[in-house]
């Protein structure tokens, strides 16, 4: 399948959220309990990234929004510290975070990655270690697991890294 992938504006807000809840039901059916939980991520999160030029909406080939993910491009403070090693610490990278489908389309990760990895040597992701499909999902795609990461709020995260 063919996507089109271009920054997300907040008139598609609705949209995105909508594609943000239906990602929580397939993590909950997956067995992931515990990840995005308390309203996370919230509309205001999803503004910001918006204002920010980070969040990034996918369309499918009949021009539908299928799915949204962040790409963050510059040092992210929760990968200064990590129990294990980076594939790469010496490059600059992009990040994806909050990356979601509405479940209409296949291949909404892989071209999330693609287009990350078209625009940058290096990217890192990191999950939640309930998020299993996200973990298959990552090293079918070339990125390698490099160690745990934490949240600004403390909670640990799998971290992947690709470098090209």
């Amino acid at each position: 399948m063919s996507f089109i992938i271009q920054k997300s504006k907040t008139k598609d807000i609705d949209s995105l959220m909508a594609i943000y809840e239906a990602a929580i039901r397939y993590m909950r059916r997956c067995g992931n309990n515990n990840q995005w939980t308390g309203g996370y991520p919230g509309k205001e999160v999803i503004l910001h990234d918006i204002e920010r030029g980070f969040s990034y909406t996918v369309y499918d080939e009949n021009g539908r929004i299928s799915g949204v993910f962040s790409m963050i491009d510059g040092i992210d403070p929760t990968y200064n510290k990590i129990e294990g090693a980076w594939a790469d610490d010496s490059l600059p990278y992009l990040t994806i975070h909050r990356i979601a489908s509405n479940g209409s389309s296949r291949g909404i990760g892989k071209a999330a990655f693609d287009y990350a990895k078209s625009h940058a040597a290096s990217v890192r992701v990191d999950t939640h270690e309930d998020n299993v499909k996200m973990q298959e999902l990552l090293l079918n795609n070339g990125f390698k697991y490099c160690g745990i990461i934490y949240l600004a709020n403390g909670d640990p995260r799998r971290a992947y890294q690709y470098v090209k």
